[in-house]
């Protein structure tokens, strides 16, 4: 197993790909390229092939339009930043207030972190499904604590059944061997992000991925025995490297997942819906009490779970309510949310 040195990595063990080397420009030629650590409310910090830096922020640079896994590029001395590259991926998600809040940028593997008691929430598990879709980042469901139930079996098979080809894993994350089950998605120069409600292992797997040990290691909580609901451990965003050679970034815990401008990732997650509807007597058929309706039959003959159905239409509602949509007159148009309308 490669060892990185997270002092000073190369940039391909950052992950630097040929479509970043595609975004320079002869003028970029004395520049930096950096990889965002941190973000906090007005300083970043970056790594590079130097180790890690805290960047210079231009006046009025807004470090809300940068996400924990950002390309950037600095000057090489003062360490000012200049610009940053286009990301191949973006997982983001839209709070009560409409604005979006980046979560992670330029990541392949979505690891969505759940525990084999209370915390399972198959609906929960499918709000991350769909940001994740919807960004083309590869989910996968990592349970933990399967020692405390006699019946682990039974949450990977309703894990593997709330989307097709959705890889499962379970995991103890306080042993070694865990990072040798993930690590098909945490090779060099790869990107993983963490994500799921407190108190389900993160931090613990995070600690064993990047074989964190004394005072480096993450802070982890406990959990209350009556709801298996935590308390915050992890406070912000940061990039940490996998002994692997790949990078993985923390997230805390997210209890509260709104939808919103995710209807494609909505329409791969409920595949099986969406696989139905053409075959409807009616092209704009709510599946609800239309005659004729395929999904409706499904449910009927048992192929199709109502609950499945239910929760579609739930989160199809949401996401059309919170998805911003433009109106006015032709040259002054702004955007709003529906809800707002």
């Amino acid at each position: 197993m490669q060892t990185l040195d997270p002092t000073r990595p190369s940039l391909a063990s950052l992950g630097w790909s040929p479509s970043l080397d595609d975004q320079l420009t002869p003028e970029d030629a004395e520049l930096l390229p950096l990889r965002v650590a941190t973000v906090h409310r007005s300083r970043m910090t970056a790594v590079g092939a130097g180790g890690t830096v805290r960047l210079i922020l231009p006046v009025k640079v807004n470090t809300a339009n940068f996400a924990v896994g950002d390309w950037v590029l600095a000057e090489a001395h003062s360490h000012t930043l200049v610009r940053r590259l286009d990301r191949t991926t973006l997982l983001q998600r839209r709070l009560d207030g409409g604005a979006a809040q980046l979560i992670a940028a330029n990541v392949a593997t979505l690891f969505i972190v759940t525990s084999c008691n209370a915390d399972f929430n198959p609906a929960r598990l499918e709000r991350y499904l769909a940001l994740a879709n919807e960004a083309g980042i590869t989910p996968v469901i990592v349970l933990t604590k399967a020692d405390q139930t006699d019946t682990p079996q039974d949450f990977q098979a309703q894990a593997a059944a709330l989307q097709r080809g959705l890889a499962v894993v379970t995991v103890n994350a306080l042993l070694p061997e865990a990072a040798l089950v993930l690590a098909p998605w945490c090779g060099a120069g790869q990107t993983v992000a963490l994500v799921g409600s407190s108190g389900v292992g993160k931090s613990t797997l995070l600690n064993t991925l990047a074989a964190k040990t004394g005072d480096d290691r993450q802070e982890t909580g406990d959990i209350r025995e009556d709801d298996a609901k935590g308390r915050h451990t992890t406070t912000s965003r940061s990039l940490h490297p996998i002994v692997g050679g790949g990078w993985v970034i923390d997230t805390p815990g997210m209890r509260t997942l709104h939808v919103s401008d995710v209807a494609s990732g909505l329409d791969q997650l409920f595949s099986e819906i969406t696989d139905l509807a053409p075959h409807c007597r009616f092209r704009d058929c709510t599946h609800a009490h239309e005659p004729g309706c395929a999904v409706q039959a499904a449910v009927a003959s048992g192929t199709l779970d109502p609950a499945r159905l239910d929760r579609w239409r739930k989160l199809r509602l949401e996401n059309r309510d919170n998805t911003p949509v433009q109106t006015g007159p032709r040259g002054n148009k702004v955007t709003q949310s529906r809800k707002r309308r």
